[in-house]
């Protein structure tokens, strides 16, 4: 058992919060869980204090949840957590990678810089140009920058009338002034998760929809099935992964009929997945990983 102290920013009482806590109390005797919403930040004095803790004073924080929802707010909890980072606390993943994910724009630019192959994306403030991207695209999937697990997003179909369409894409963007859509793409009820730990590949799982949802999530009725990829599939998933050098993530893959293409890559990745979809047990990895990394 090492002396480190290495707590975990997430949201108290959830269940990857507490299993990665546990784990990494298991390995140092020390349990920090540190809820953003409670932190304060006093920049004359360097000091970001947390559940009565001083957090700039840590070995290490390891981000299983920034916040409960993803939102503006989130990229806040980021920069507080870099005063952290400079007073020489190791961050994982790096407040500069998590930044580059949790808008879901951002990630999608880097993707496509990367030359990652994706479902077709418009992004756009003009109702108008929305309008005649969705016809283009025959039906689509409008989706909030700042959102998980599907939430927000709307499915929209070219035949529901050019007027119907107007309203809703308007009605979206009350919510979302940056109109973001994708093309909806047939992915025979199944897409997948791939696990990476440091940069290398750890296993795959499938979320497999259940209730006639569009969308796979276990919010929405989904479940974990194991699933075996090939080599390209991996190398695929990779590549996707790379450009944010990340400690720990999930990508997700979808499979159609012209390829694999690339949704996202996760600024947390999923335990619950890794674990009943393909047997991993992320926490133990992660936090032999995190002790690692800042051992002397």
């Amino acid at each position: 058992m090492t002396d480190l102290k290495i707590g975990v920013v997430g949201i108290p009482g959830k269940w990857s919060t507490e299993v990665l806590a546990d784990a990494l109390e298991a390995r140092t005797g020390f349990r920090c869980v540190v809820d953003m919403a409670d932190a304060v930040l006093d920049l004359e004095n360097r000091t970001l204090f947390a559940g009565g803790r001083n957090l700039c004073e840590l070995d290490g924080l390891v981000i299983k949840k920034i916040s409960q929802d993803y939102s503006p707010a989130t990229l806040d909890h980021l920069e507080m957590l870099r005063v952290a980072e400079a007073c020489g606390v190791r961050i994982f993943s790096r407040t500069r990678s998590i930044l580059g994910l949790v808008n879901r724009l951002s990630c999608t630019v880097t993707l496509a810089n990367a030359g990652i192959a994706m479902p077709a994306t418009c992004v756009t403030e003009n109702v108008d140009e929305a309008l005649a991207a969705l016809q283009r695209f025959g039906s689509a999937v409008f989706k909030p920058l700042f959102s998980t697990k599907a939430r927000g997003m709307l499915v929209m179909d070219a035949d529901e009338g050019e007027g119907l369409l107007r309203q809703r894409i308007t009605e979206f963007q009350d919510e979302n002034p940056v109109i973001y859509l994708q093309k909806k793409v047939r992915l025979s009820g199944r897409d997948l998760g791939m696990v990476f730990l440091g940069g290398e590949y750890l296993g795959t799982y499938a979320r497999v929809a259940q209730t006639g949802s569009w969308n796979t999530t276990i919010l929405h009725g989904g479940k974990y099935e194991p699933f075996e990829p090939d080599g390209d599939l991996i190398d695929l998933a990779r590549r996707a992964q790379a450009p944010f050098d990340l400690d720990f993530t999930t990508v997700d893959v979808g499979l159609t009929d012209e390829g694999p293409v690339i949704f996202e890559v996760s600024a947390f990745g999923g335990f619950k997945g890794a674990l009943e979809g393909a047997s991993i047990d992320a926490a133990s990895l992660y936090a032999d990983y995190a002790i690692a990394k800042v051992s002397p």
